[in-house]
C-alpha cells in the first residue's frame, strides 16, 4: 500500500448497499417470488422451471477499449448459469439481448462466438435473442441475457446452511465479471492503460488479465446433487459477503484459494484495502457450497474443489483475518 488515496468500490461508482436497497425496493414493488439466485415456477408435482437474468457490466468497457469482444459472451452466459447452479438448477436454454448505438457486424460476430462457446461450456442450448439499435439510449453496447433451467424438487437446494456444515470452495478464473468499475479505476490510475504490460506471468497486457472470462460451474451439479448439499453461493458483486446469502451464520473460511495476480495488481495500483478487496471481488474463490462434513471431502474429491472452512453460529464472514 502507498500514501495515495485508497480507492473503494463506492467511490468508483458502485455502492453495494445502495444497489441492494434498490433491488429490495424493486422486489417489494413486484411482489414475492420463490428462489434467491433464480426465480422458481412449479411446472408439475415435483418439477421447477427456473429463470435467471444478468449481464456483463462494465467489463464491456475494457472490451471496447481493447477492441476485443471475443470473451464477453462467455461472461454473459456464466453470470446466468452460475446463479442457476447455485440454486441446484440445470440450465437448458439461453436467450441474449444485445443493445447497440449502431450496428457493427464485426463485434456482433465476436459477441456471438463468445455466447456459443459459453453455451457449449454450460452444455445448454443457445436459442436466439434480440439485437436492438438505440443510439439515444445506449453508448457503445450492452449485453445481457436470460437463462432457463429445470430441476426436480429434490435437486433444488433449500438455500439454508446449517451450523456444523463444511464449506467446499472452487477456484475462480480471475476477476470474473464483477467489481470491474473498481478494477478499471485502478488500472487506469495515474495514466495507466489497458495496453500496459501486465507485471505478472500469464498475460501480455493489463487488459487481457481483466478480460479473462468468468468460470462456468455447472459441471459441479452432478456431485452436488449426489450429496446432501444445503446451499451454494456464487461469489459475485459484494465479494465474500455473498456467503451470507446462505443464511445468518458465521462462515469461517480457513483455506480459501489464493487470489490470482490480477487482484494483487488491482490492490497495488488502486491502493485498495484488504477488506474492500474481499467485499468487492471473489479473491480467487468463485463458488462455495455448504454441506454436511461427511459429504464435503467426497464432493471435493469428485471435483476440483477443496474444503475451505466451516459454518458456525453467529453472523458474518471470517476470511484471512478479516470480519466481513
Amino acid at each position: 500500500m502507498t500514501d495515495e488515496e485508497e480507492l473503494t468500490y463506492a467511490e468508483s461508482g458502485v455502492d453495494i448497499e445502495a444497489s441492494e436497497a434498490a433491488t429490495a425496493a424493486l422486489v417489494g414493488a413486484v411482489g414475492e417470488f420463490e428462489g434467491d439466485y433464480a426465480g422458481m415456477v412449479p411446472i408439475g408435482e415435483d418439477r421447477y422451471l427456473a429463470l435467471a437474468t444478468d449481464g456483463v457490466g462494465t467489463k464491456l468497457l475494457v472490451a471496447e477499449a481493447l477492441d476485443d469482444y471475443s470473451t464477453v459472451g462467455i461472461d454473459c452466459i456464466a453470470m446466468n448459469v452460475n446463479d442457476l447452479a447455485a440454486a441446484g438448477v440445470t440450465p437448458v436454454a439461453f436467450v441474449d439481448y444485445l443493445a447497440v448505438d449502431e450496428p457493427d457486424e464485426r463485434f456482433a460476430e465476436q459477441v456471438g462466438e463468445g455466447l456459443s462457446e459459453g453455451a457449449r461450456r454450460a452444455d445448454m442450448a443457445l436459442v436466439g435473442g434480440e439485437t436492438a439499435v438505440m443510439p439515444e439510449v445506449v453508448k457503445g453496447l450492452d449485453l445481457a441475457g436470460t437463462c432457463a433451467g429445470l430441476a426436480t424438487e429434490s435437486e433444488v437446494f433449500d438455500g439454508e446452511a446449517r451450523a456444523g456444515d463444511a464449506l467446499v470452495g472452487w477456484e475462480s478464473s480471475g476477476i470474473h465479471s464483477n467489481g470491474l468499475t473498481l478494477a478499471r479505476e485502478a488500472a487506469t490510475r495515474d495514466g495507466g492503460s489497458y495496453d500496459d504490460p501486465f507485471p505478472y506471468d500469464g498475460y501480455d497486457t493489463v487488459g487481457e488479465a481483466l478480460l479473462e472470462p468468468t468460470r462456468i460451474y455447472t459441471d459441479l451439479l452432478s456431485a452436488l446433487h449426489d450429496a446432501e448439499t444445503h446451499a451454494c453461493a456464487h461469489v459475485t458483486g459484494g465479494g465474500w459477503s455473498n456467503l451470507s446469502r446462505m443464511g445468518e451464520f458465521t462462515y469461517d473460511v480457513t483455506d480459501a484459494f489464493e487470489p490470482q495476480p490480477v487482484f494483487e495488481f488491482v490492490q497495488a495500483r488502486g491502493n485498495v484495502s484488504d477488506e474492500e478487496m474481499h467485499r468487492t471481488f471473489n479473491m480467487g474463490t468463485g463458488f462455495v457450497a455448504a454441506l454436511p462434513e461427511a459429504d464435503a471431502e467426497r464432493v471435493a474429491d469428485a471435483t476440483d474443489g477443496r474444503v475451505i472452512g466451516t459454518v458456525r453460529g453467529g453472523d458474518g464472514v471470517e476470511v484471512r483475518g478479516l470480519s466481513l
